[in-house]
């Protein structure tokens, strides 16, 4: 295995160089392929406690294999899997977190017929093409893919650990950390037994620090390291018009139109640009120059973001990409009211809803900046009430709105200078001969924050898939060439000391 950190060739996305692996490490990405093909076809819907039972079997086989200590450790909600190598006093512990549950899939809008049977293709000029297994040789195209249900998130990486483990002790590597790993079995649907359970498992999970294998890498493809996510709340707004959908003939310029108001409602909470207009919703954010450099530093392409999007002009939230990441963001994720499209009626709605989301910061705390929005839309005349107005409430008040409010999964950030952030940039850098790109918080939510502040110990998010994975999404799927990427960052970070 002399070869095997050897530099090579390229694959890409773009056009970035990554080392060539030599035939010992393409073996086990074939030997890994095979085993996420298994993996996979276990369904593993965040919603149905069969599927998420049948994973935990799976799990607890192959971790066990590799000599893994194993426990499925009982939530509130659904068992979280929890695996460990045999511990050494001397050595620092590591704590990885994956997830193994997976997003509902509707098959019908899929490009194959059971989105948990993989299927391999290789990318055209139009799209892909359907390849058979018996095609995977010894010389693997890296380009070529894999698509189906939480190949990229999560089940990919998780197969990724196991195969470098499995290298490793080919390789008779010393591992200079005591390893624990805990998988989530809902991270899907929010993993709100998380906090709790953290609570109840502190000692089990006790470590030194932790790093998070989900999401995907920079769109440069560069290698990547993150020191933080956004959290995430919601809020459901719903207005009243007349109790039943009336006329717009008879009551067009009488009956109050729900649509409107809540138009008008949700227009005012921002200016022009895109900034929140609510007073205090970006208190306590402040980004110095050396922060500012940082952020500097991503190769975001905004041209390119801007295309992909296919918009002129970004909001204002900020000067670019990664600043707006910065503070907390007011989405509306979902907007209705009666009917639309060829079902469309001429009448006055009763009700129109919109769903919001809240994206959080660490200086942003979701419960004050919901108590934030509800002040505001009371200072816009509406009567709040959390429930559906009584006929009376109706008739007592001009503008009715029905409040409910989701719960809160914090934000988390690590210090850019910690010590084990120090050294993952340090291995990947030396590992792919390149600069690593350094977030210093992305815009998805992971459910860490639990481990945060219960643990006491720093995290960071080592993303190991494809950007273009289309995780949660119809056609989700993993590159290949990220596989042997996945493999062999678990291999030189678990055989690197600090």
């Amino acid at each position: 295995m002399k070869k095997l950190f050897t530099l090579i060739s390229i694959f890409c996305i773009g056009t970035i160089a990554y080392p060539q692996v030599d035939i010992d490490l393409k073996s086990q990405v074939r030997h890994a392929i095979d085993e996420l093909v298994q993996f996979v076809a276990i369904p593993n819907d965040a919603l149905q406690t069969a599927d998420i039972n049948r994973n935990l079997n799976w799990l607890t086989q192959e971790f066990n294999k590799r000599g893994f200590n194993t426990s499925v450790l009982p939530t509130e909600g659904q068992s979280l899997f929890f695996a460990a190598l045999p511990m050494e006093d001397e050595k620092p512990t590591v704590l990885f977190y994956m997830h193994f549950d997976g997003q509902s899939v509707d098959p019908s809008k899929w490009d194959q017929p059971d989105p948990y049977k993989v299927v391999l293709k290789s990318p055209e000029a139009d799209g892909f093409i359907t390849r058979s297994f018996e095609e995977l040789k010894e010389d693997i195209d890296y380009d070529w893919r894999l698509f189906g249900r939480s190949t990229s998130d999560d089940k990919g990486p998780i197969v990724m650990f196991l195969n470098a483990i499995d290298l490793l002790k080919k390789e008779n590597k010393q591992i200079p950390f005591n390893l624990k790993v805990i998988l989530d079995g809902e991270e899907e649907k929010s993993s709100k037994p998380l906090p709790k359970a953290v609570k109840v498992y502190k000692d089990l999970l006790e470590a030194d620090f932790l790093v998070i294998n989900d999401g995907p890498v920079h769109p440069s493809g560069k290698p990547t390291v993150v020191y933080g996510c956004r959290g995430i709340t919601s809020l459901s707004l719903t207005t009243y018009g007349p109790e039943f959908p009336q006329h717009s003939g008879h009551y067009g310029n009488y009956a109050p139109n729900p649509g409107f108001q809540l138009a008008q409602l949700l227009a005012s909470m921002k200016d022009s640009e895109g900034r929140v207009s609510i007073p205090g919703y970006y208190d306590g954010i402040n980004i110095d120059d050396a922060t500012m450099n940082i952020l500097k530093s991503v190769p975001d392409d905004a041209t390119a973001i801007n295309a992909h999007l296919a918009i002129k002009t970004p909001e204002k939230v900020g000067d670019f990409y990664q600043e707006s990441l910065q503070y907390p963001s007011l989405n509306i994720r979902g907007l209705g009211s009666a009917w639309i499209g060829e079902k469309a009626r001429t009448i006055v709605p009763a009700t129109a809803t919109a769903e919001l989301d809240l994206r959080l910061v660490p200086e942003s705390d979701g419960t004050r900046l919901k108590k934030l929005v509800r002040s505001y839309i009371q200072k816009e005349g509406f009567y709040i009430t959390d429930t559906i107005p009584t006929r009376e409430e109706r008739m007592a008040h001009s503008k009715v709105l029905t409040l409910r409010e989701g719960s809160v999964t914090d934000a988390f950030r690590t210090d850019l200078n910690n010590e084990y952030g120090n050294y993952l940039v340090r291995v990947l850098g030396e590992t792919f001969q390149e600069p690593v790109v350094q977030i210093r918080i992305m815009g998805g939510t992971v459910p860490i924050a639990p481990f945060i502040n219960e643990l006491k110990i720093p995290a960071f998010i080592v993303p190991m898939v494809n950007p273009d994975n289309n995780q949660h999404s119809p056609n989700e799927n993993l590159r290949i060439g990220q596989i042997a990427y996945g493999i062999k960052t678990f291999y030189t970070l678990l055989s690197s000391p600090l």
